[in-house]
């Protein structure tokens, strides 16, 4: 799929609607479009918001249901607003038995969030998975791409922090014009 930018018409979501419906209409005569679809909507919202569901829905002719099912179907795709950096814990054996569940918690209390929610900053959202594919590397974390391996509870704060440091830095450049 490739790589949708978020509007720069701005954060409204009227101009997000407009540029979802030019996406959704050069998918329109394509078989299997759903997915690309709300892949696309996903990374133009950050989410995917009522809105854009009812326009998929109508302008790819596919049920509501459908749309509706494939979204709660797959994990990847949140009907809720996500932070900026969206931080899985792999739960799966291997990183469970290496200490994940403490990471979990180190996570939830540096964050003052629970599993699913995002942080009132809207920087980050936990999320947990069950497989990342690197038991030998366990336990691990994901921010967004990013894979932190071996990590520790006592990690936690540090990681945290140069996520937060990394927005800061961001909005200092397009301050200045970066």
């Amino acid at each position: 799929m490739a790589k949708v930018e978020k509007c720069s018409c701005g954060n409204d979501e009227e101009g997000l609607l407009d540029r979802l419906e030019e996406i959704i209409i050069s998918f329109k005569d394509k078989p299997g479009a759903l997915i690309p679809v709300l892949q696309a909507t996903q990374s133009l919202f950050g989410y995917i918001p009522q809105e854009a569901i009812l326009k998929i829905s109508e302008i790819l002719n596919e049920p509501l249901q459908k749309v509706y099912g494939v979204i709660t179907f797959y994990s990847f795709f949140s009907l809720k607003p996500r932070g900026k950096f969206l931080i899985r814990v792999c739960l799966g054996t291997a990183c469970y038995v290496q200490g994940a569940n403490e990471i979990l918690t180190a996570l939830k209390q540096q964050l003052s969030i629970e599993i699913g929610e995002t942080s009132p900053d809207k920087l980050f959202t936990l999320d947990v998975g069950r497989c990342f594919g690197a038991c030998g590397l366990a336990p691990i974390i994901m921010v967004n791409d990013d894979v932190h391996q071996w990590v520790k509870p006592t990690d936690v704060k540090k990681i945290i922090s140069s996520y937060k440091k990394q927005k800061e830095v961001k909005q200092e450049e397009e301050k200045n014009g970066y």
